[in-house]
């Protein structure tokens, strides 16, 4: 099975074509919509990588990786926001996320970085013949 990545968003149609791309790859992606299905699916999977917005109502992503952190200090964040603050970006990076995409971002850049910080996906692991 390929390595596994968390996608937290409350809009649908941005969980749906991160799944949608990412699953592509051959990576399982697991899907929350807020602060508290986001906690539970930390506790429950081994997770390569998330991929955390930062405007959720409830919860905001800032809260959300503060608890990420204390149960997966190690664990891979990379934020998304629509919004330039630069507070939160600051306080986000005080806590070691490894990247940033404001929306809309290029699908493009968003494989290419998934690629660099966890490797292949499940369908992209090729046997090379000799030389």
């Amino acid at each position: 099975m390929g390595k596994k990545i968390m996608v937290v968003d409350d809009q649908v149609g941005i969980r749906f074509l991160l799944k949608e791309i990412l699953e592509q790859d051959g990576y399982e992606v697991l899907l929350c919509a807020n602060g508290k299905e986001a906690l539970s699916v930390l506790r429950q999977h081994e997770l390569s990588l998330v991929f955390l917005d930062m405007k959720i109502p409830g919860m905001d992503g800032l809260e959300i990786l503060i608890q990420i952190r204390k149960y997966k200090p190690d664990l891979k964040v990379v934020v998304m926001t629509a919004y330039g603050e630069l507070v939160t970006i600051r306080e986000a990076v005080e806590l070691n996320v490894v990247g940033f995409f404001t929306k809309p971002f290029d699908i493009d850049d968003i494989r290419l970085f998934v690629k660099q910080e966890i490797g292949e996906g499940a369908n992209n692991d090729r046997e090379f013949e000799g030389e």
